[in-house]
């Protein structure tokens, strides 16, 4: 979509942020000549042969990272591939987050962002050819100053070593490695000589995190900035009718009241003030189309949606022909709902507006894109949009939305004054950006053995693509995210056909954690088991002879199995359930140990997770990861569900959108797959496997089968 640019008028800078709300202005792929701009001017005695590294004349290396940090150890990870090609005393090395350019744009989106699980499997090969160039210079330069052939010479822990023994720290060397031409194709290292990755390696980033000098969005701060709190529309559409000012400013503290195509803000000299103010507008809403916006009318809408869905995201076979040669057929239905993200940090996002120039501080996943966009609501050029990246509180995909960083640049430059932006747990609860509600429904023709012939699935879900401003739904009408790892499932079957029907009930849809596969895995993989208990097979086995040519799959599921005890008895009243997931290339088995009580709570006690991610960097990471995922995915299938009522959202914090208490928290064991396969990802991967294995469980357990999310009580005794 494009945006005119108006003049600099109240009512022009009030087009163009609403307008941004709904598009994206991405900068231009990484080119070379972005990379030496990045890298130009270091200091006389510095190394600083691309964008990636410097070296100091003390050794000392520094890595910068241009993903954003949100708990999934990219300012660790980045660190660990450059440090490992340059062959690095890992004791010298230290990170620092890059500034928004496009010399560290992501290869897989071609602009500078996180998200996807991508930023590993990205970067792979770039920032490992940094280090390598850098080392190969530095070597080059020693054989220089030897008057010996490169060839003889080796490098270990920093240092550049000849055949005799001598030795030349890199930090001696920076001056003539400068004066090297930068090799346009360095060689890289094989696996096995790997020193650093693949090593359990304590993270960077973890001394500031747990002293407290880790600067997050919210520790943001420049003299003289006012504080916003915003009343958000409470959906999408929704206009303000009345509020009242005066209030507002009565409340000690409060400076300016400012009405934007998002809401009304309060400015003040504090947090408490801004939000006191707020609280005070007394505003009423014009809840414009979606006044009548109801959890009923959303389900309504699906199965309209449902009635005839067109677009067909897979067929192969023939599907009437495989139900015509099937013994016995199997429907289903499932559901999930809307999903809150649910951020431990509130977004905030501090902006300062000067002139022609704009400067942000920020949680961002998006620094790109934040260039392009705070460039057109401010009426800047891009180049002078600052960004600079705080550590995120949590991201799960709602931090590359742009809806933040807007207000923010848009308040300071109606105000005049550097505005710091804070979302209250309730704001960013009600302020749309939700993973979608699905509803699927299933068919499935078994030959006389119980083995699948025939599967139909249809999809109804409201359209991420279309909802997120910078993709297209293709010509066939197929939002791929919604339907991803449901479409493309392994199983063999001859004969399946999976489509698509849009949803549109009105609430904004955004990407959530693993996106499609978040809900398609629970779809899929207990859909599986009901087949396999209706051939009267063990859940495990029934996979196995479906995944003939699934390698990886196989291995991650008999992996999973051997360590969680499949074939051994448990203690009385606990049960197991299975499940296996690929996303974002990587491969995900968990089985999951539950119990479920006479009262109906459910109890996960254990989960025995297998991962075959490809090649590793920092195994300690994947582990992490993985348990975190857990707690994500187990949240959500306990307890996650947004519901609306009259137009509103009816949840508003934790205490009635709850999270996995400390208490409920089950042993989480990880096993990864030692593998030469190209890196996948690993900040998502872990969390479409939990639900479908939990569920899984719980039909051993009860033999009732539960087909909606969240799992509790009351869906026991419905089922």
């Amino acid at each position: 979509m494009g945006i005119t640019v108006e003049s600099p008028s109240r009512r022009g800078l009030l087009k163009t942020g609403a307008a941004l709300t709904l598009s994206f202005a991405l900068p231009l792929a990484t080119t070379r000549a972005a990379l030496a701009q990045a890298a130009s001017a270091p200091a006389s005695n510095t190394f600083a042969p691309n964008a990636w590294l410097r070296i100091t004349p003390d050794g000392k290396v520094t890595v910068v990272c241009g993903s954003a940090e949100m708990g999934q150890g990219v300012l660790t990870a980045i660190p660990m591939m450059v440090a490992e090609e340059l062959d690095a005393d890992w004791a010298l090395v230290s990170v620092e987050q890059a500034p928004a350019s496009a010399a560290y744009n992501n290869p897989m989106f071609g602009m500078q962002a996180t998200g996807g699980s991508t930023t590993v499997r990205a970067h792979w090969t770039p920032v490992r050819q940094a280090g390598a160039a850098a080392r190969q210079m530095l070597v080059a330069a020693a054989a220089q100053q030897w008057g010996v052939d490169a060839a003889s010479l080796r490098t270990e822990r920093g240092q550049v070593i000849g055949p005799n023994g001598r030795q030349l720290g890199y930090g001696a060397l920076v001056e003539a490695a400068a004066k090297q031409a930068v090799p346009e194709k360095p060689v890289l290292k094989d696996r096995k000589d790997f020193r650093i990755m693949g090593k359990p390696t304590r993270r960077l980033d973890s001394a500031a995190k747990i002293n407290g000098t880790a600067k997050f969005g919210i520790d943001a701060h420049v003299e003289g900035m006012l504080v916003a709190v915003m009343a958000r529309a409470p959906i999408a559409g929704a206009k303000p009718k009345a509020f009242d000012e005066g209030k507002a400013k009565a409340n000690k503290g409060v400076r300016k009241v400012i009405a934007i195509p998002s809401g009304v803000a309060v400015l003040a000299d504090g947090y408490w003030a801004a939000k006191q103010g707020r609280d005070a507008l007394g505003i009423e809403w014009d809840l414009g189309a979606h006044a009548d916006l109801s959890t009923d009318k959303v389900s309504a809408t699906l199965d309209e949606a449902l009635q005839n869905p067109s677009a067909i995201a897979r067929e192969t076979g023939n599907v009437k022909d495989g139900s015509a040669n099937s013994a016995r057929s199997l429907t289903a239905q499932y559901d999930v709902p809307y999903l809150a993200h649910a951020c431990m940090e509130p977004l905030n996002c501090l902006a300062w507006v000067r002139g022609d120039e704009v400067t942000i501080w920020a949680g961002t996943q998006s620094q790109g894109p934040a260039q392009g966009i705070l460039s057109q609501v401010a009426q800047v050029t891009p180049a002078k949009v600052k960004v600079n990246t705080l550590l995120l509180g949590g991201g799960f995909g709602r931090r590359f939305a742009p809806d933040f960083t807007i207000d923010a640049t848009l308040l300071s430059k109606l105000s005049g004054s550097p505005v710091k932006l804070v979302y209250t747990r309730e704001d960013d609860m009600a302020a749309g950006y939700y993973r979608p509600t699905s509803r699927v429904r299933f068919e499935a023709g078994l030959d006389d053995k119980g083995q699948p012939l025939m599967l139909r699935a249809e999809v109804a879900s409201p359209s991420i693509m279309a909802a997120s401003g910078f993709m297209k739904i293709p010509d066939n009408g197929v939002d791929a995210m919604a339907v991803e790892g449901l479409a493309d499932h392994p199983y063999e079957i001859p004969h399946q056909r999976v489509a698509y029907g849009r949803a549109e009930p009105g609430p904004q849809v955004w990407f959530w954690r693993s996106v499609g596969h978040s809900q398609n895995a629970f779809f899929i993989e207990s859909f599986i088991d009901e087949l396999a208990h209706a051939a009267k097979a063990d859940p495990l086995k029934y996979r196995l002879a479906l995944l003939e040519k699934h390698p990886r799959a196989r291995g991650v599921l008999l992996l999973a199995a051997e360590k969680a005890g499949w074939s051994r008895p448990l203690p009385k009243g606990r049960h197991r359930g299975i499940a296996v997931a690929e996303s974002f290339g990587t491969w995900v088995a968990e089985v999951a140990e539950v119990s479920v009580g006479k009262d109906g709570a459910i109890k996960v006690h254990r989960v025995t997770a297998a991962v075959d991610c490809g090649q590793t960097v920092n195994p300690q990471t994947i582990a992490r990861q993985i348990e975190g995922a857990v707690v994500y995915g187990l949240s959500a299938a306990l307890y996650g569900r947004i519901t609306f009522k009259d137009g509103k959202v009816e949840q508003s914090n934790f205490h009635d959108y709850p999270v996995l208490r400390l208490n409920e928290m089950p042993k989480v064991d990880v096993h990864i797959v030692q593998s030469s396969e190209a890196p996948g990802g690993i900040g998502e991967p872990g969390t479409p496997p939990i639900a479908p294995a939990v569920a899984n469980a719980i039909f051993a357990a009860t033999g009732k089968r539960l087909r909606q999310l969240p799992f509790d009580g009351e869906a026991l005794k419905r089922a």
